[in-house]
């Protein structure tokens, strides 16, 4: 299982490290500086509208999609017979999540554009989740070859489609968020009929089955599930809603400017949860110890989370100036928002490992507690700083919620898996952690060279430093891939 896992990993790192990244700073970020040039503050409604549609994303879902990977991987049989009945019960979330948009939509008294706006984009987040509903599929059935090429489909079609009007054309007055919204929603389409002809090589062509039986015995099943999912959504996205109902649309664009870097960052941990769920499920279910693959993927994900968010915090204000060329006090509001987006980073990459392994578990209930505190703590964060500080106040309450999520996902994961504290693993992410500061800092100020020289030393310095340490430990890698006979 682990050799599957390690090289499965890699063909995910490749295609995704490029392709999502390149689109979300070459693509998104470009929409969002050109857009706010030519109509400050769209893009900002844009992303408050956005964030409004993902916190009802659990409508489309109800944590079926989870389910659904830890069913299937634990009983691969299932697939023929359910495949077509829970397609059904997503094209009826469908209908109920668009009409609950349209609701807030009068709620929050949006012009006709914003409600046009807010709709496009419920009907993309409908194509979303039927691609993550295929996927989900692909990864319970272990086929992480296609899964990672069809994750990428549709912002390589973006890439390609977008990128020829803004480079190619250079006519900015094209570049709007019209635009955007329904360039997404081709590519969402395409990308949805390619998963199902890959998918129907292993199931039936899904036919519209009404069983309200077994509607019901779905939804029940994955009430946990969809409780969670939901109150994450709501302290991840509703900072971006909050923000442009307290300060407005010109303030969430500044959030958006260091967002879009966090987001193409996040991928990284969003890649390792994806491939791990189904292999914690079958772990779990084979009463294999969950341990090894745990510490593997947890001093993975931390040797780049921190090299990635020590560096960037040094050379936040060259970064956004650079990408935005802004200047002035909004390049160093921009950028105080963007060291705190940064920050929470590690604790955002870390969670996808311990709280992956206790979705595998099925420890919804200590789940759904802790996600109530973090809602708790992270609305009464907004509440206080957003008035006065604005997007800084907001990415510094996402960050204060993160980092207390994950000290307690790690010690549910403690008691319930029965972790052991490994003096050699404290030791070693200590001495990397301190020695990678140290010389990120010895660089900084030592070196008379421009700064993207010093980001390039510092990810060549990180890297012998972890390998020094046995952070990352090849050997241990390589031993695993050559003689575990476990998948």
């Amino acid at each position: 299982m682990k050799k599957k896992f390690l090289s499965n990993l890699i063909l995910v790192l490749v295609l995704n490290i490029v392709i999502k990244p390149f689109y979300i700073l070459g693509i998104d970020a470009e929409i969002l500086k050109i857009t706010e040039q030519n109509s400050p503050g769209s893009y900002g409604t844009y992303f408050s509208l956005l964030s409004l549609a993902f916190i009802f994303n659990i409508i489309l879902d109800m944590g079926v999609n989870n389910f659904n990977t830890r069913n299937i991987a634990q009983n691969n049989q299932l697939l023929q017979k359910h495949f077509s009945k829970i397609f059904s019960l997503k094209l009826i979330l469908s209908i109920f999540y668009i009409s609950v948009l349209f609701i807030v939509g009068l709620i929050f008294n949006f012009s006709f554009q914003e409600m046009k706006w807010l709709i496009i984009i419920g009907f993309n987040q409908i194509l979303v989740a039927l691609i993550l509903f295929i996927r989900s599929n692909m990864s319970a059935l272990l086929l992480f070859k296609k899964d990672s090429v069809l994750s990428v489909t549709d912002r390589l079609i973006l890439i390609f489609f977008c990128g020829y009007f803004i480079w190619s054309i250079g006519d900015d007055s094209i570049i709007t968020i019209d635009f955007f919204i329904l360039s997404q929603t081709i590519a969402y389409l395409i990308t949805l009929i390619a998963g199902f002809l890959l998918l129907v090589k292993h199931s039936k062509f899904p036919k519209l089955k009404w069983d309200q039986l077994f509607f019901k015995m779905i939804v029940k099943k994955s009430l946990p599930y969809a409780l969670l999912i939901f109150l994450m959504s709501v302290y991840y996205y509703s900072d971006v809603v909050m923000v442009e109902r307290i300060r407005g649309n010109i303030e969430v664009a500044n959030y958006a400017h260091g967002y879009r870097f966090f987001m193409a960052f996040n991928m990284l941990g969003y890649l390792f949860a994806g491939l791990l769920l189904p292999i914690f499920s079958k772990l779990i279910k084979e009463k294999k110890s969950v341990v090894p693959v745990s510490w593997l993927s947890f001093k993975l994900i931390y040797f780049f989370a921190l090299i990635i968010c020590v560096t960037v915090w040094t050379y936040k204000v060259e970064i956004i100036h650079w990408r935005y060329e802004i200047n002035g006090s909004l390049l160093l509001h921009s950028s105080e928002t963007f060291g705190w987006l940064i920050i929470s980073f590690i604790a955002v990459s870390c969670n996808y490992i311990f709280g992956t392994l206790l979705t595998a578990k099925g420890s919804m209930k200590q789940l759904n507690i802790l996600a109530v505190f973090g809602i708790l703590i992270n609305i009464s964060l907004n509440l206080l700083l957003i008035p006065d500080k604005g997007s800084s106040g907001a990415a510094f309450a996402s960050a204060f919620t993160q980092f207390f999520i994950l000290a307690f996902q790690i010690a549910l994961c403690y008691k319930i898996f029965n972790f052991k504290s490994s003096l050699l693993y404290i030791i070693q992410i200590s001495s990397f952690s301190l020695l990678f500061i140290i010389l990120v800092y010895t660089i900084e100020n030592n070196l008379n060279i421009n700064w993207l020289e010093k980001i390039v030393l510092n990810i060549i310095g990180g890297g012998i430093i972890g390998l020094f340490l046995k952070v990352v430990n090849w050997k241990q890698f390589y031993n695993l891939i050559k003689h575990d006979k476990s998948s």
